[in-house]
């Protein structure tokens, strides 16, 4: 039997070269509108607008050839949008709510591209409109429900768990059972801070959710099973079980870590990676890890994973004690003069390439040359002395991290 030649005259031809951009209103103005004040206007559009356009370009190919997309055709699509949704605590009703808005921005862009010889046309796509609607409600209900029964659910609850009563040194034998787990000998630590603003009241439930599940999908990735972590959107920790050492394989494997997260939250990430932890010593760890993420962020570091080399002298620098205070004090006056402090930073990053260093802060090699001279006089400190050089920068790191507002 010769094969059925799609129809390429009428509105639908019309319609589908229109589609990206329906797609993209239909997200904005369906689940987009329904879901708390506050959120990112891109926050839907990685993971839902593709399985928008992907599922309307299969509906349309169905369409050319008179049919209608099968259940399971539906749900290839909708089934993981939902899943992600699920997880992430956005209310059903919301998102059932969300697609039904979809459905009538699509219809009516059906009709105001629809002329009068297109009637019979229409009707038959409001048909086809009405059955995918059905298969992808069917499908997000039942999705919704498997999320909450699933096995799999229960086991990261129950892992998150295991890393709470791990982290505060409580008795974790009976919780390692329940996570179908054991205690390890020794974990690799991983103290995670994501360097963002707080995010409005309305939206922080949805977002914090929505980091959680990709943070844990990133770890069981990374190690193939179910890492126990604890993460609260901004600030986390995840205990990997079986690294003893911190090789160079696995310093990339966490740097990629830090990169994939960096990317996914649009935001800087700091990973601290303490390896070779008992569990007896995971407490500990933990604080001090938390410490030097806020201390990388705070110092401006590169998004990535680190270790206490990383930053020692830093760490030991603003540990509290009087000798932190003196440093501090020392360099105190720059900070009412932020063209001194300009150059002194300048002058540090480039030691002795004066013309690069008056470059940066964009004057002449002898105003720059001025300027250090003045910060000598006000700090007691001769920036062009090696001894006193060093302890200028010492002095600039303490009062970096002070005068840097820390996020939480």
């Amino acid at each position: 039997m010769p094969q059925q030649i799609p129809d390429e005259s009428g509105f639908l031809p019309r319609l589908r070269a229109q589609w990206p951009r329906i797609a993209a209103e239909m997200l904005r103005g369906g689940i987009a509108a329904t879901v708390p004040s506050g959120l990112p206007e891109d926050h839907f559009n990685d993971e839902v607008l593709p399985a928008i356009i992907l599922c309307g370009n299969a509906a349309f190919e169905a369409l050319a050839y008179d049919r209608a997309l099968s259940y399971d055709e539906v749900h290839a699509f909708a089934a993981p949008v939902a899943e992600r949704h699920a997880e992430d605590r956005l209310p059903l009703r919301t998102l059932l709510t969300g697609i039904a808005d979809s459905a009538q921005i699509l219809l009516a862009e059906a009709a105001a591209l629809a002329g009068p010889a297109d009637l019979a046309e229409l009707v038959t796509f409001g048909q086809r409109l009405l059955t995918l609607l059905s298969n992808i409600n069917i499908t997000v209900v039942s999705t919704y429900t498997e999320v909450e029964q699933s096995i799999y659910h229960a086991e990261r609850e129950a892992r998150r768990e295991l890393c709470a009563a791990l982290v505060a040194g409580r008795p974790a034998a009976g919780l390692a059972a329940r996570a179908d787990t054991a205690v390890a000998d020794s974990y690799s630590v991983l103290s995670i801070r994501l360097d963002v603003d707080d995010s409005p009241v309305s939206a922080a439930h949805l977002i914090t959710r929505r980091r959680m599940r990709l943070l844990q999908r990133a770890l069981d990735e990374l190690t193939t099973e179910t890492t126990p972590s604890l993460f609260d959107g901004v600030h986390g920790t995840a205990l990997i079980a079986g690294y003893a050492s911190a090789t160079a394989h696995r310093q990339e494997r966490w740097q990629m870590l830090a990169d994939r997260l960096t990317e996914q939250f649009g935001a800087d990430v700091h990973v601290i990676v303490t390896p070779d932890v008992a569990p007896e010593d995971l407490p500990a760890a933990v604080a001090d890890g938390g410490e030097l993420a806020e201390l990388a962020a705070a110092l401006g570091r590169p998004a990535g994973a680190y270790g206490l080399d990383d930053l020692l002298l830093e760490y030991q620098i603003t540990r509290p004690s009087p000798a932190r205070d003196r440093l501090a004090a020392r360099v105190s006056p720059l900070f009412e003069q932020p063209h001194l402090l300009d150059a002194l930073q300048a002058h540090l990053k480039h030691g002795a390439n004066r013309k690069e260093a008056a470059r940066e802060v964009f004057v002449h090699p002898n105003t720059l040359t001025y300027r250090l001279r003045r910060v000598g006089e006000l700090t007691g400190l001769d920036p062009a002395d090696p001894h006193d050089s060093r302890i200028l920068a010492a002095a600039l790191t303490v009062t970096r991290l002070q005068h840097r507002p820390i996020r939480a």
